[in-house]
């Protein structure tokens, strides 16, 4: 028989502790869940702790002999470091260690390459993956090549691995044409919305946070999910009715992720800022995962980079069917906190009422009597805010309830 099953291919991960030992672990652990979604496998872990980072080869020369040696013991494909690396940096570790050279940020860029399905989604990754590339290629030389597969030969980028400097520009530059008019596209989507007076909320959160299931639980959706970092980069939208019969736009972000590619970052910026021009947050937390707080971190400063300020947020602390019991909540951020379980449903209609007093709060109050000539402002309320009373009159229909403050004229 012959084995035609794909070899997976085998790695040596390296970090370098600036701070404390314990922080540089929890990031490796990080960085093996994404070296195995991307479907390599890991054979070793090294970490050197130093004040600062070698400019020539990432780790010191001790180091580098202890991780030359490692990599032929496991015979391992490649080494993934857990910083982004210089070309320089790139071309010296190959010179000594003869083995494929990755970093963090090229792992996140494959995983990105192989999830994205949208035409968005694939221009973003491509100029991602290009602009990485650019200032590299003499760094990468032969590791750039298409033969050897795994990591970083996949996605809309692989056709363009052996072009020149000039041609990278042009593609670029092409590219950022393209994203232009999906993102002119994308202006228009929001300016429809906001013109339907529907309030949208954005579900941002640090990647596996459970964001595309608790969309799903609301909303009775299938997007995709699965227990794995990434698993959906293209923004998804549905509409949620609340038991008060009100409607909200839900829409689902790519999750974040610690020391997420600042090219990444660029070209998902039409995608990223969903949460820009949402008019609530909800910022979904795996309460199960022990470095919770510190994925917080890394989501607010996330958000802070894009310009989201001021806006309402309600922490969802997820997952808590999988949480350590007495586990400490806490989001001084937040101006709500709720704890859930989006698999199994566990005090999602607490959620749901939480999502209604926003609502709720956005709008102005209604008590009048309309004359049966302008019923049709009542059909306003109905579509756009809450009728809580309605009582047929000699005189005409008297009404209470709500509407958001921007329509408040038309009916009153």
């Amino acid at each position: 028989m012959i084995d035609l099953s794909k070899k997976k291919e085998k790695v040596v991960l390296v970090a370098v502790a600036l701070e404390e030992e314990e922080k540089a672990k929890s990031s490796l652990e990080e960085l093996e869940e994404l070296v195995k979604t991307a479907g390599a496998e890991v054979v070793g872990t090294v970490i050197q702790n130093r004040d600062a980072i070698h400019p020539g080869t990432y780790v010191g020369s001790g180091k580098l002999d202890e991780l030359k040696w490692l990599v032929w013991e496991t015979e391992a494909d490649g080494i993934v470091c857990d910083d982004e690396l210089s070309p320089a940096q790139i071309g010296n570790l190959k010179d000594v260690l003869d083995c494929k050279i990755m970093d963090r940020t090229l792992v996140i860029l494959d995983i990105f390459a192989g999830r994205a399905s949208t035409k968005e989604g694939k221009i973003q990754v491509e100029l991602a993956q290009l602009k990485y590339r650019q200032s590299r290629l003499t760094g990468l030389g032969t590791s750039l090549s298409r033969l050897g597969g795994g990591i970083g030969t996949r996605g809309p980028g692989e056709k363009k691995l052996e072009m020149d400097r000039r041609l990278i520009k042009s593609r670029i530059a092409q590219l950022n044409r393209e994203l232009q008019d999906v993102r002119r596209h994308r202006e228009v989507t929001r300016e429809q919305r906001s013109r339907n007076h529907v309030p949208v909320a954005a579900i941002v959160g640090y990647t596996n946070a459970g964001k595309s299931t608790l969309l799903n639980q609301l909303t009775d959706s299938d997007v995709l999910e699965e227990d794995q970092l990434f698993a959906t980069l293209d923004p998804t939208t549905r509409a949620l009715k609340l038991p008060g019969g009100q409607r909200i736009l839900l829409t689902d972000t790519v999750g974040f992720i610690n020391k997420l590619p600042h090219n990444l970052i660029e070209a998902f910026k039409s995608t990223l800022e969903e949460a820009k021009y949402a008019d609530l947050i909800l910022h979904v937390v795996d309460m199960s995962n022990p470095q919770m707080d510190e994925q917080m971190y890394v989501t607010y400063e996330t958000l802070e980079n894009l310009g989201v300020l001021n806006k309402t947020v309600i922490t969802v602390f997820n997952k808590c069917d999988k949480a350590e019991p007495g586990t400490l909540i806490r989001d001084f951020k937040s101006d709500a906190r709720v704890t859930v379980s989006a698999r199994t449903g566990e005090n999602i209609p607490k959620l749901l009422d939480m999502l209604e007093e926003w609502s709720r709060g956005r709008n102005m109050e209604i008590r009048r009597v309309y004359p049966y000539s302008e019923a049709g402002k009542i059909q306003i309320i109905r579509a756009y805010g809450e009728v809580l009373k309605e009582d047929y009159r000699e005189e005409g229909i008297y009404v209470e309830g709500s509407i958001p403050k921007e329509l408040y004229g038309k009916v009153n």
